[in-house]
């Protein structure tokens, strides 16, 4: 009887302990909401960017590629906007999507593979979740082939969504570039050259010569004869993307828009771009920029990916939204601010 007794009130106290524990979780996760836009780390030094759980671009930083890049970079329409490679040229298997490479950097060749150069991402500095925006900041240095580190870069960037009133959301990825003379060095030179330092391969769709994508500048001109090696404040590729359906595939038009910066040197920057599917704003084509510790260069940029064609005056509203909005600093973190080793923030 006793036993009987004892073993219905075990039975009981469980249950209650039960309700209990389950309606704690139930408070939590009601009062639990995550944010828009993520930093989600991965295992093989790989970071996912995410608006509403769905990748927007990858970052690829592992030591068995020559220097860090992006891929991919996906459109409004979940399929990416981007390549590893060119289409019809393994010489060109450098072009790794979206990445950050220079051709003479003090005389040393940071942008073609088998080199001897490499750029290595040495620590991460913060990773913010937010709902305007999720926040990646990183350092990298670029090494030459002798081991000597010539330059020094931190690494900013901002995953947004961009509201666009239709049933798949655009998004924006600012990036924010600062370079400082390597480890013990006064200055670096990065000298005069088309190629860097932040480049786009786009999808072979979109390519004006591969498939059936247009380049397309701010005042609507089109094609690269006409805007190669010219001043634009941004310059859009757009073209077809294949769409897995029911029974096959549809095809939708997506792009990108890749924006200068007024604070930018030269602004608004001449244009490295090619009908194969190669886009890239180029601060040192007309000159060299030199880099000291006192003067370090800040480069700010900012990719738009987007639905349909491009819309010129659509394209406007994103830059001047950009134009006006503060860049990043990378500091300590305040007494208020446990748990993390630097703090990164828009500055005010």
């Amino acid at each position: 009887m006793n036993r009987s007794v004892f073993g219905n009130r075990c039975r009981v106290g469980w249950w209650m302990v039960l309700a209990i524990c389950v309606m704690g979780r139930s408070s939590i996760a009601q009062g639990y909401r995550p944010p828009r836009c993520e930093i989600v780390p991965l295992a093989d030094h790989q970071v996912s960017l995410r608006i509403d759980g769905r990748e927007k671009l990858r970052w690829h930083y592992g030591e068995q590629y020559p220097r860090p890049f992006f891929y991919p970079f996906n459109g409004p329409s979940g399929e990416t906007l981007t390549r590893m490679g060119h289409p019809g040229a393994q010489n060109h298997d450098h072009h790794r999507s979206v990445w950050f490479a220079h051709h003479k950097v003090d005389g040393v060749n940071f942008w073609a593979d088998g080199t001897g150069s490499k750029i290595r991402q040495t620590h991460w500095y913060r990773y913010r979740d937010g709902d305007e925006e999720a926040v990646m900041a990183t350092h990298l240095v670029w090494i030459d082939g002798e081991g000597v580190e010539r330059m020094q870069q931190d690494v900013v960037v901002a995953l947004m969504g961009i509201d666009n009133d239709a049933e798949t959301a655009e998004h924006a990825v600012e990036f924010q570039l600062t370079f400082r003379p390597g480890e013990g060095r006064d200055k670096v030179t990065l000298e005069q050259t088309n190629f860097g330092v932040f480049a786009v391969r786009v999808a072979a769709s979109l390519s004006a010569y591969f498939g059936g994508g247009r380049l397309t500048n701010d005042a609507g001109v089109q094609g690269e004869p006409r805007l190669h090696e010219k001043r634009s404040r941004w310059m859009d590729y757009s073209g077809p993307i294949a769409v897995p359906v029911a029974g096959g595939r549809k095809l939708v038009e997506e792009g990108i828009t890749y924006f200068d910066h007024p604070s930018n040197p030269g602004f608004p920057t001449h244009w490295h771009v090619r009908q194969d599917g190669w886009m890239g704003a180029s601060p040192g084509m007309k000159t060299p920029i030199e880099i000291t510790s006192e003067n370090p260069l800040v480069l700010r940029y900012l990719l738009y990916a987007h639905s349909g064609t491009v819309d010129l005056q659509r394209a406007e509203n994103i830059h001047e939204a950009f134009e006006n909005r503060p860049g990043f600093r990378i500091r300590q973190p305040n007494p208020d601010e446990p748990h993390r080793q630097y703090e990164v923030e828009r500055m005010r």
